[in-house]
This record gives C-alpha cells, structure tokens and sequence, in this order.
C-alpha cells in the first residue's frame, strides 16, 4: 500500500475573522464553528449629563430583536455629587416614561484601602420588590478628582411579549470612606412588553463624566 504524505506548508490553521476552531471528533479532525460575536452598539459619553438614554431607533440605537442578549459597559462612571448611587431604568414606550416593575437582589463586597475592614452583606437597603423606581448598583460613590465606578450590566431578550425581562450586572467603585465596593446586582422587569429603552443616572446630581457603551450578542 503506498503512503501519502502530507505537505504541512500547505496545511492553513489561521481561522477565518469571526470563527474559532472547534475539535470534530465524528470528523476525527478539526472544523471551523462561528463564535459567539459581541457587536458595539452604541458608546454614550457623560459631561455634567443628568441622564444618558439608550432608545431603540434613536441616535443609531438599537435595542429590539436583532439580538437576543444586551451588555452595558461602564467605563470610569465619576459623579458631580459626593455619596451616590448609579441607577438604570427601564421603559416599554420608547422613553416617555422610565418606570417598570422590577424585583432584584444585591449584595456587595468591600475592603478598606488599610485592610482593617472587609465584609460581603446583601444590601436590603437596595433591592426592589415590584418597584418601578430607579435600580441603584452601590451606594456612596465618591467625587473626588480620582474617584469612579466601573462595571456593567446584561439584559436578556429585551424585545419579547411573552417573557419577563432578566437581567444582572456588577459594578465596582471607589467608596467615598475610601474602600473599593463590588456590587452585584440581578433581578427581572416585571413586563411582557418590549423594553425598547434603558436609562442611566446618578441618584442625585449629574454624571461629571464617563462612558456607557451598549453591545449587542449573537446566539452561539
């Protein structure tokens, strides 16, 4: 029986932008598969900004059923205020009103810059239960000059009529009693209606700067 040899110069590796190799082993060798693709949206930038909106259809936005999972990044969140919380709401009318029902849980974990003080607690002061006020990620962010929060938050099928709204995220920031304080916060908007719409604030005074960019994610 003869024997073929294989020509390893000629044999490409280099997977195609947007694919990653995957081991076939009905195939007993390898296969290309698409990966999961996390698409930028849209990047928002905060200057004394009292809110900063993400409405479907608006400003390049989208936010319907191209993608079946959202992500917000927060980038560097600095409030004008001293001792706030950075809120989001979601709304089913395009933006006229921010105000769905929502059911969350948070818990937060914390270390001060000398070490003397470290703890992980849920936050009852924080969570909601059918609440259709602001959702808050952490309390009493600083806004000293080098103060900020960072972090972000998923949101899951925005655009369907059949199913609650799930959704979870987490922030860290720089606490005004100096300390770092990671929050983690999930929950549900409790509406069969498309959310088409998402809002981001300070509990009290304006964002003095930062970046939120909106992500959309491909199935799998």
């Amino acid at each position: 029986m003869a024997i073929s040899k294989f020509n390893y110069n000629s044999f490409n590796v280099t997977p195609v932008a947007g694919t990653a190799l995957a081991f076939d082993a009905d195939a007993d060798g390898f296969s290309t598969a698409t990966s999961t693709s996390m698409t930028l949206i849209k990047t928002l930038t905060a200057s004394a900004s009292a809110t900063i909106s993400f409405v479907n259809g608006s400003s390049d936005v989208v936010l319907d059923d191209t993608y079946p999972i959202y992500k917000f990044k927060f980038i560097n969140i600095h409030p004008a205020s001293d001792s706030v919380l950075f809120t989001f709401n979601l709304s089913v009318d395009t933006g006229s009103n921010y105000n769905v029902a929502k059911t969350t849980t948070i818990f937060a974990a914390q270390h001060t810059e000398g070490g003397a003080s470290a703890s992980v607690s849920y936050d009852t002061g924080e969570d909601l239960a059918q609440g259709t006020g602001f959702q808050g990620f952490l309390s009493n962010i600083g806004n000293g000059n080098d103060e900020c929060a960072s972090g972000e938050l998923t949101l899951f099928n925005p655009s369907s009529t059949t199913f609650i709204k799930h959704f979870f995220g987490t922030v860290n920031h720089y606490h005004s009693n100096d300390r770092t304080l990671e929050g983690f916060l999930g929950g549900y908007g409790n509406t069969t209606s498309a959310v088409d719409a998402v809002q981001f604030k300070m509990s009290s005074g304006n964002m003095d700067a930062g970046t939120i960019k909106l992500y959309g994610i491909k199935d799998s």
